[in-house]
């Protein structure tokens, strides 16, 4: 069960950035593969996003599963909407999906 102080600071994380980035590691050091193709997606996008790095916090690496009741980590959420993890992105940013949520949703970012 996740605890309250865990669940306000992902809501906090969550409804504060445009877009939130749940990963292990930070954009600069990755600590697993998922977590960094996530970040080359959104690099290339040019995305502004806020990243928390799981591997720091217990509550919030178990909270996070939890909180959008998706298993695995890295997880995005745009404008306060679980997005998805690695695969999914991935699958978004080949077809297109990834842009025209962002364009849907007004975050900013540098159409390739």
């Amino acid at each position: 069960m996740i605890d309250k102080d865990s669940f306000e600071r992902i809501q906090g994380s969550v409804n504060g950035n445009d877009v939130t980035l749940f990963m292990k590691g930070s954009p600069q050091f990755p600590q697993c593969g998922f977590s960094a193709a996530v970040i080359q997606i959104l690099d290339y996008l040019q995305i502004k996003y806020h990243s928390v790095d799981v591997l720091q916090d217990d509550g919030i690496r178990q909270g996070i599963k939890e909180f959008s009741n998706w298993p695995t980590i890295p997880q995005l959420y745009v404008k306060g909407e679980f997005v998805g993890g690695c695969d999914i992105i991935r699958e978004m940013a080949q077809s297109g999906e990834l842009a025209e949520l962002l364009d849907e949703k007004k975050v900013e970012y540098a159409a390739p």
